[in-house]
């Protein structure tokens, strides 16, 4: 696990709203991916692979608040999913979701740390 923080997940209880209230204060893009239910934010300049392309920034995106997603999550990458989260539960943490496919792009999970934070994992594919 490289343990880099490389997103970040806001909930929602209104799409709309949420998306206005980012983009107009924050001038953040934000882009539907109704495939996966899920908004897409840039929250700075990106190459044509829609990837950051300025050092120190991430972006992330926002989900309808549920299951896991009841507050802000950053997310963390991880080279194994499954070693992680066994290392998690080692330390005093509780898996919330195991690894999970996202479309072909990668794998997602969630883990409570020792202070209760939920706290995401990605694996790219």
């Amino acid at each position: 696990m490289t343990g880099r923080v490389v997103h970040f997940e806001i909930p929602f209880e209104n799409k709309d709203r949420a998306k206005r209230f980012y983009s107009d204060v924050f001038h953040w893009q934000v882009e539907e991916m109704p495939e996966l239910d899920y908004v897409g934010v840039q929250t700075g300049p990106t190459g044509q692979d829609g990837m950051a392309s300025e050092p120190g920034y991430i972006g992330g995106g926002m989900t309808a608040r549920a299951g896991s997603n009841t507050a802000t999550v950053i997310v963390l990458d991880s080279t194994d999913i499954d070693a992680d989260l066994s290392r998690v539960e080692s330390h005093g943490g509780e898996v919330l979701e195991g690894r999970t496919p996202v479309g072909d792009m990668g794998f997602a999970a969630y883990f409570k740390d020792s202070e209760g934070n939920v706290v995401g994992l990605w694996q790219s594919a």
